[in-house]
């Protein structure tokens, strides 16, 4: 008996992946596929072939271990998730920036603490909510509150006037779009910011991260860096900061506003903000696709061989909701001891460096949201929200409010 094509002998038919864009429920096949084949063979939006990992602790086993890449995934002829939107070069950003000798920059922009920072989202979040109130229900709280709330965020640590924010979250919505074939406008796009950020090196007024880039340029010690480096620094900062903190706000903020319990709690106890941003980030649903990683040799990954060159997906979802690791796991529960064991962040080498900002960055504004506009609601019924397709997170186009 011939096995059928696209089917590895002894293995089920391949499983579409990604599996639902609707946030505000966990896909029906995550929980089976735990259970019953926590190492599965999927079909990815590429058309290609992939092993799909959904337990907790396997999926820590693939962040962990380095015969399992990140960078490889780039590699021409591998199987893909999707089209490349950005140059392959850049796909191991936080490695390149590391072998640039620009981690301590880096790292020190991202850090919560810097002069000023926590005050300045306060403020900014107080601004936001002030315009909210101006203008009076119903809202967009994503494209109102969270996306210029995270974009203001990311050109203050990079030290560029907030009057470019619009110029680069104009090209988002292109450059994190899951598609099978390449996208003509994200090259585009991407020349463009990648121009208008070179420029920003010599404007005097740019500081902060790009100002300390720039100042490199004088010192011998980083003569191999071009301008287009430093660019393409600022460039993917921006970009996988905004859409990674906004889409994560916005994400909590539909839980909340579907589970009113939770976002009851929150509001008459905001000294628990802290942990719930914590258990917001273990239940929510924002990682709409898998993290990649291409195995380097021959894996035995629990009941299965990985071979190779194999494209392995990690399912947050089904790692961050097994009860194997989280008792109960679709209870909110700001009080559990393991909370933080989540893979939000991911793991191992490629563990995210922006963890601390990104709690800091949702803790005050979900604080200044709910003591702001205590009775923040759903202005439409959950089923009505429009989720957005064909993109690295999932997010409501729209998330309508009222107060």
């Amino acid at each position: 008996m011939t096995t059928a094509p696209g089917v590895r002998a002894g293995h089920p038919p391949l499983l579409d992946f990604p599996f639902s864009w609707d946030g505000t429920k966990v896909p029906a096949e995550v929980e089976k596929l735990r259970a019953d084949t926590p190492v599965r063979r999927v079909r990815t939006i590429a058309g290609d072939e992939a092993w799909l990992v959904s337990s907790y602790d396997l999926c820590a086993q693939v962040l962990k271990d380095d015969r399992f890449s990140l960078k490889d995934t780039s590699a021409p002829g591998v199987p893909r998730q999707y089209a490349l939107t950005i140059p392959p070069e850049v796909v191991n950003n936080m490695g390149n920036i590391t072998g640039a000798g620009l981690r301590r920059a880096v790292l020190k922009a991202l850090n919560p603490k810097s002069p000023g920072l926590l005050e300045w989202l306060r403020t900014e979040a107080h601004h936001l909510v002030d315009r909210l109130l101006a203008d009076g229900p119903t809202a967009d709280l994503r494209g109102a509150f969270c996306e210029p709330y995270s974009a203001g965020m990311h050109c203050r640590i990079l030290g560029i006037p907030q009057s470019e924010a619009a110029a680069f979250l104009r090209s988002l919505d292109i450059a994190f779009m899951n598609s099978p074939c390449p996208i003509s406008g994200a090259q585009i796009n991407w020349d463009r910011d990648i121009a208008r950020m070179t420029a920003l090196l010599d404007e005097p007024a740019t500081h902060g991260l790009m100002g300390e880039l720039a100042a490199l340029r004088d010192d011998p010690d980083y003569a191999h860096l071009s301008d287009e480096m430093l660019a393409t620094v600022g460039v993917t900062m921006f970009g996988a900061g905004v859409i990674s903190t906004s889409g994560f706000l916005s994400m909590a903020l539909v839980y909340l506003l579907t589970h009113p319990i939770a976002r009851d709690l929150l509001r008459d106890r905001p000294d628990l903000i802290g942990p719930g941003v914590e258990e917001l980030l273990r239940v929510n649903l924002s990682i709409g696709d898998a993290l990649p990683r291409l195995a380097l040799e021959d894996v035995r990954l629990g009941d299965v061989d990985i071979r190779r060159g194999e494209l392995v997906l990690v399912l947050v979802e089904g790692a961050n909701l097994d009860p194997g690791k989280f008792p109960d796991p679709h209870r909110f529960d700001v009080h559990r001891d393991n909370t933080a064991d989540h893979l939000s962040f991911g793991g191992g080498a490629h563990y995210c460096p922006a963890t601390a900002l990104g709690r800091a960055h949702a803790r005050i504004a979900l604080e200044v949201l709910l003591d702001r506009l205590p009775d923040l609601a759903l202005a439409v019924p959950p089923g009505q929200l429009v989720w957005r397709t064909g993109f690295m997170k999932r997010i409501p186009e729209r998330l309508p409010v009222t107060w």
